[in-house]
C-alpha cells in the first residue's frame, strides 16, 4: 500500500527538524492526522506567521518582528557589554541567569568547516562594527566549549584583538563538549562571573 503523496511530503517536511529522523517524522504525521488535526492547524498556522513576521534585528541578528529588538533598545541594559553566542536559544540561557545585563551579538551559527560555514558565512562584518563603535568596552565570547565553538571563539578573538578590543570568555563551568541550551542557569551563572581575558 502506497501512502498518500501528501502524507508524504508532510513526513518529509518535519524530518527537517534536529534530532527527528523518519520513524518520528512518520509518527508526528499519523498524530497530527489522525489525533490532533486542531494541533496540527495550530502549528501551520504559527509557522506561517512566524515566517512572515520574524526578521533578524539589525544590531544584534536575534530573531524579532521589528527591525530592533526590544533587548537592544532596553535602556535598563549596559551597552559597554557585548556577549557573542551562537544561537538565539543560548542567548536565551545566559538570560534566564539574571547574571549578564549588557548587551547580545547572535552569529547564528559557528565556524565549522567540515559544514562548509567559515567566517565569511557568519558575517562577522555586522559583529565587528558593533564591538568597534566606541561605546563597547569588552566583548565576552560565550560560544560552546565543542571544537567548533572554540574553533570559533579564537577566531573571533584574533579578529577583534588586532582591532584593539578587549575579548573575554566565559569560564569553563561549561563542560568541554557542552552546549550552553543544557547547561543550568546557576552554572552559566558562574561562567559569566569567571570569565577570562583571551590570550591572543
Amino acid at each position: 500500500m502506497t501512502t498518500p503523496s501528501s502524507l508524504d511530503s508532510l513526513i518529509e517536511a518535519l524530518r527537517c527538524l534536529p534530532g527527528v529522523g523518519p520513524k518520528s517524522a512518520q509518527r508526528m504525521a499519523y498524530h497530527l492526522m489522525q489525533h490532533d488535526r486542531a494541533g496540527a492547524h495550530r502549528l501551520a498556522g504559527s509557522l506561517q506567521l512566524a515566517l512572515t513576521a520574524l526578521r533578524h534585528c539589525q544590531r544584534c541578528n536575534t530573531f524579532t518582528e521589528s527591525d530592533i529588538c526590544s533587548r537592544c533598545l532596553s535602556t535598563k541594559r549596559d551597552p559597554s557589554l557585548l556577549c557573542v553566542v551562537e544561537t538565539p536559544v543560548d542567548m536565551n540561557m545566559l538570560e534566564q541567569t539574571h547574571a549578564y545585563s549588557g548587551l547580545y551579538y547572535v552569529l547564528m551559527g559557528r565556524v565549522s568547516p567540515l559544514d562548509g560555514i567559515g567566517p565569511a558565512e557568519l558575517h562577522l562584518e555586522r559583529l565587528l562594527a558593533r564591538a568597534c563603535d566606541g561605546v563597547v568596552r569588552e566583548v565576552i565570547i560565550a560560544t560552546n566549549y565543542t571544537n567548533e565553538g572554540e574553533a570559533t571563539a579564537h577566531y573571533l578573538c584574533e579578529m577583534l584583538r588586532s582591532r584593539g578590543v578587549s575579548v573575554s570568555r566565559i569560564a569553563r563551568g561549561v563542560p568541554v563538549g557542552g552546549e550552553l541550551e543544557y547547561v543550568d542557569a546557576g552554572t552559566l551563572a558562574q561562567a559569566l562571573r569567571e570569565r577570562r581575558p583571551l590570550a591572543g
